[in-house]
Order: structure tokens, then sequence, then C-alpha cells
């Protein structure tokens, strides 16, 4: 978010994903590659159920013959087998029981499916908004639709990747992909979403289509909004959508940063690719103050509250464009958006290294926790120092060819640790094996 509160600030569409990389001598072969993800949804009156049809084309780039894929429905987090995601109907595949919470399900393919071929699975789907204040959840009138759609697990060289969501943080691995998702809902409705969305009325009902090229999910949202939309000075469109209980100065502040900070991360790490982005406000949720998605942030929207607008938007870059495993490395992008937002405010962050650490900032999530009651500290706060420090250290010019090489690099991608230290390793003359020991980045 990510999960993203004042605290943590305390420091005293259009290229294809390629899922096989080089990592020093190591080849990561990562798949189902080039997923297409086709989605048709109709809502009730409300917009707090939908039911359609999901189909999912996707290529075998794993190297070695599929006979199964995963689906994650990381909406089912919070209820489990209550199940407010449910699935039914196969093609192309027969789904098992699902496991990890009821957020992964097998479905065994029709068929071997061999290195390099192509195969398409599709289900029927209906997702119902749960009664709470969350990312995936209701707000009155109001529903939010997080980490709703099901999506492919990744395949690697660890295997398939079915870790849980922990109830903190994130634990989200997913490959760029290409999404089509059409919604048909009443008049009354708008719905923000990701991606370059255009609308057509016949009578009483809108469809709301949407199409996202190169993101790791899709998120969106249904209610009786207020909008606005500007473009900002580097041709993005901000669109602006808030519930009824947000005032205008928050909105306006909202507005005011993001364009802002959408242009700025833009000319730092390279230009936003997805051409609108949509901020959707509310005054009130429980447990986050600000959580993104591709072209898409939920954010808290109090008055006079800076909120998290440049953080959420600063995600953008760090875990949509480049990606990471969330799971293993939550820091790659928690730290860097952070990082980010305090270069966007012009704060260096001096003096912020808070010395031996207890724990190392790239654990787990796993790790955070069974240990980890502080670990907002370290993954937000102690890595964005580190790669302030790392700044002074190796100094500011190197540090901005740096953070641009390394999202070029790993654009639409997934880095890892390795990739962003030997980025680090390439953008300067300096020895930097004692800054890593010093900052226990192991």
């Amino acid at each position: 978010m990510r999960r993203f509160v004042v605290l943590l600030l305390a420091c005293a569409l259009l290229t294809t994903t390629v899922p096989t990389v080089a990592q020093g001598k190591e080849i990561v072969q990562r798949g189902p590659g080039k997923p297409q993800y086709d989605v048709r949804l109709t809502s009730d009156a409300t917009g707090r159920t939908w039911t359609g049809r999901e189909r999912i084309v996707f290529t075998n780039t794993t190297g070695k013959a599929l006979r199964e894929v995963y689906l994650r429905i990381w909406g089912n987090t919070w209820d489990g087998c209550k199940s407010p995601v449910k699935l039914s109907r196969f093609e192309g595949g027969t789904p098992g029981t699902p496991t990890v919470n009821c957020t992964a399900l097998q479905v065994k393919l029709g068929k071997v499916l061999a290195p390099g071929k192509q195969m398409e699975i599709a289900f029927d789907l209906s997702v119902t908004a749960p009664r709470r204040l969350e990312r995936f959840g209701q707000a009155g009138a109001y529903s939010f639709f997080g980490n709703a759609l099901p999506v492919l697990a990744v395949h690697d060289q660890a295997g398939w990747h079915l870790e849980p969501d922990l109830g903190m943080g994130e634990s989200y691995y997913t490959l760029a992909a290409d999404f089509a998702v059409r919604l048909h809902h009443p008049a009354s409705l708008l719905v923000p979403a990701t991606g370059v969305t255009s609308t057509a009325q016949r009578g009483k009902t809108v469809t709301t289509t949407s199409i996202a090229k190169q993101v790791r999910d899709f998120a969106f949202s249904a209610g009786p909004f207020k909008q606005s939309v500007v473009t900002s000075p580097g041709g993005v469109k901000v669109r602006t959508w808030w519930t009824g209980t947000v005032t205008a100065g928050a909105v306006t502040d909202a507005r005011t940063k993001g364009v802002a900070a959408i242009d700025d991360f833009s000319s730092r790490f390279g230009k936003y690719p997805y051409g609108e982005v949509d901020l959707v406000l509310n005054d009130t949720w429980v447990g986050f103050s600000g959580m993104e998605y591709p072209g898409f942030v939920l954010l808290i929207a109090p008055p006079n509250e800076e909120g998290p607008v440049v953080h959420e938007l600063a995600h953008q870059w760090w875990y949509g464009i480049v990606g990471n495993n969330e799971y293993a490395d939550p820091w790659l992008d928690e730290s860097f958006a952070t990082y980010s937002s305090y270069l966007h405010w012009g704060d260096s962050q001096p003096d912020c290294w808070p010395g031996q650490l207890d724990a190392r900032i790239t654990n787990d999530m796993g790790f955070w926790k069974k240990h980890g009651a502080g670990w907002s500290r370290y993954v937000y706060t102690y890595g964005s120092c580190m790669l302030a420090d790392l700044q002074r250290f190796i100094g500011t010019p190197a540090m901005e060819k740096l953070m641009k090489d390394y999202a070029t690099s790993q654009w639409y991608g997934v880095a890892t640790p390795g990739d962003f230290k030997s980025a680090a390793e390439a953008a300067t003359t300096k020895d930097l094996a004692p800054f890593w020991t010093s900052h226990q980045m192991y």
C-alpha cells in the first residue's frame, strides 16, 4: 500500500512481457507468460455483485510441459471458503479443491501444454463486495473490487508460487498481462477502473470498457461517484473520483498532488505508459490509507491531511511497471515507493540510518508475520533510508542514472534483490560490498 501510514514516513502499454530473464548465470523462466484476460461482468442494481465470465489465454513459457495451472483468488483471503468470489463451469481444464484458505485453485488442463504453446481456460465468475471498509469491500453505496478478479499464479525455478496473504502487507506475485474488461451496469453507477476506459449507454444500462496493456492486476469500483478529469503537463489523464463524504478541498489536494507526482516520476524513472490513472477517494478505510493497483489507487482523503497520493503513485513504477515477488521481497516495492516519495518532496533523508538492525530489510513476509511486530519500519522506512544512504555514497548523478537504468532494464519484468544490487554495482566504480554488509543487505 501499501498499508501506508504517516508513521512510516518518520525517519529520525505496449510491449510484450518477457518472462525469461538472465540473472547472473542463471536463467529464470517464469510463466505462464503473455497472459490475456477477457472479462465480461454484469452488476446488480447496487453495483455490489457482479456476474459473468472470464477467459484467460496464456503461453507456456516455463520451459517444461504444463499439466496444470493455478488461479489466485485473492478476494477470498478474509472469508476463506465462504467465498465472496465464486468460480464455476470451467472450459479448457478441470478445477480441483481450493487450497491456501481458498485463495489457490489448481486447474488441470484438458491437454498437456508443451513449451511455447498457447492455451485458453474460461469460467463463470461471481464477485460480491464484502460488507467491510476494505480494498475489496463496501462503504455505503460504494463497492470496491481490489484483488477481486482471479489471476494466474506464477511458476518459476522454485515451482508454483502459492504463498498466503498474511493479513499484513501484500503477498502478490504476478506477471504483466493484457486485460480487456467490459462491465455492464445501471446508468446510476459510475465505474472507475484500471486501464483506458470508455462508456456506451443503451437505455438505462451503461457498458464501461477498460483496456489495460501490460499490467499485473485489475481493480475497479462502483457507486454514485463524483468525478473530475484533468490532463497533466506530461500528457497523463488524471481522473479523480470521490464519494459523497469527501470534501472539495481534499479532492483538489489529491488531484494537484497526483498530477505533480505522475509527471515527476515519469521524468525520473521512465514515462508512465498507461495513458491515464484513477484516484478513488473515500474519507474512511479500515487498515490502510492508500492501496495501489495498476493505473488505479484507493485513497483516504480527510480534510487538511496530505494523504498517501504520492506514495501510491510511486507504486505505479515499483510493483506495477517493475514487478517483484511481494511475499519474498516486500522491500523491493515498499522501500522504493517510500524513497521515491522523499525524492519528490526534495527530502534527502539525512542521518536516518538507524545503525545495526535486529533483522534484515530483505526478510520475506513469512519472517515478518512470525517475528516482525515492527516490520513496517524495516520494509518502508529503513529500506528507504538504505537507498538514501546509497545515494550519498555513490553521488546523486549516479543514483539518478541507476534508478532510471534499473527501471528500464526491468520494465514489465520481475526484479530480484540480485538485479538491483547488480544495477547498483554497474552504476559506480566504488566497491559496494562494504555498503551492503553495513546495511545488512545480504
